[in-house]
């Protein structure tokens, strides 16, 4: 059994990092309340927008719609969305994972480029063969989690779309941790451009649009700002993941913490006891040997 000095040790830093797990738990959820109401706001606009603009590029000819028009894929470039810092889990395992199991699957057919947003996923494939050399796509996005705005996201989103226009990229990937709610993140993956018309079911009727203005000058405005939403409400949906599973890890390393604390005091009772008993003993049997 170890000795008093050591369980007490023991017992003051299971203590301290109690205290520090459960100040991020709460730091996490007073994060996650703002990201939470800011996907829950955008989600349903986001996914009609979404809709339509699928619907659109379906009745559109190929010479009206670039963003959707068929062509030989080359080049694809895959975006992951991870987190800045650690202690969330396997959130930011899951997405990197998934990414390179992408990233590896069309690198035997055509050539990868990722671009990370989140350091972690900018420290994984910064040094990997995926990592993008000369290219007029963004780069250094890690500090984008600071101040996430629509504002500050749009710019990136037209880079890739003006990537796209050039065809210096074929193919466009989304990876990211989609929010389901504060225990669950489902990895997600999505393709940004070209944009993929809905399926249409047998026997359905096709959707059919009357433009006011003309069809050319709503797409001219409509498609790209869509593309910007999506991107946004992707990272709106990384962003609050991270911070539902960083306060569900600090949640149950706080109790596991608090059962180690718990043990570690009965340990420390035990030893108390047994030495106490121990010097009773010492003393008794020192005057019953002065008695003899």
């Amino acid at each position: 059994m170890a000795n008093l000095k050591e369980i007490r040790n023991r017992i003051t830093s299971v203590a301290s990092t109690m205290q520090i797990t459960s100040a991020m738990k709460m730091v996490s959820a007073a994060k996650l309340k703002r990201a939470q109401d800011a996907v829950t706001k955008m989600r349903p606009y986001s996914e009609k927008l979404h809709h339509i603009l699928s619907n659109l590029s379906a009745s559109l000819d190929t010479s009206e719609n670039e963003f959707a028009a068929p062509r030989e894929i080359k080049n694809v470039v895959i975006v992951v969305m991870s987190s800045n810092r650690g202690l969330c889990g396997g959130f930011n395992n899951y997405v990197i994972k998934e990414a390179l199991k992408q990233a590896r699957e069309y690198s035997q057919k055509y050539n990868v480029a990722v671009i990370t947003v989140g350091k972690k996923a900018t420290d994984t494939f910064k040094k990997s063969d995926f990592n993008i050399k000369g290219s007029r796509l963004p780069k250094q996005l890690d500090d984008l989690w600071g101040s996430l705005t629509f504002a500050n996201a749009a710019p990136i989103a037209e880079k890739i779309m003006t990537a796209y226009k050039d065809k210096q990229v074929d193919k466009v990937i989304l990876i990211y941790n989609r929010f389901k709610n504060t225990a669950t993140q489902i990895v997600t993956t999505e393709q940004f451009l070209p944009i993929v018309p809905p399926a249409q079911k047998e026997g359905a009727a096709s959707m059919d649009y009357i433009f006011e203005p003309s069809k050319e000058e709503i797409v001219s405005d409509l498609i790209p700002k869509s593309l910007k939403i999506q991107l946004y409400s992707a990272l709106l949906n990384s962003f609050a993941g991270e911070h539902g599973a960083r306060m569900t890890a600090m949640h149950k390393a706080t109790d596991n913490a608090s059962a180690m604390n718990k043990r570690l005091k009965l340990e420390y009772n035990k030893a108390r006891q047994a030495a106490i008993t121990n010097e009773i003993l010492e003393i008794v049997g020192g005057a019953e040997a002065l008695k003899g």
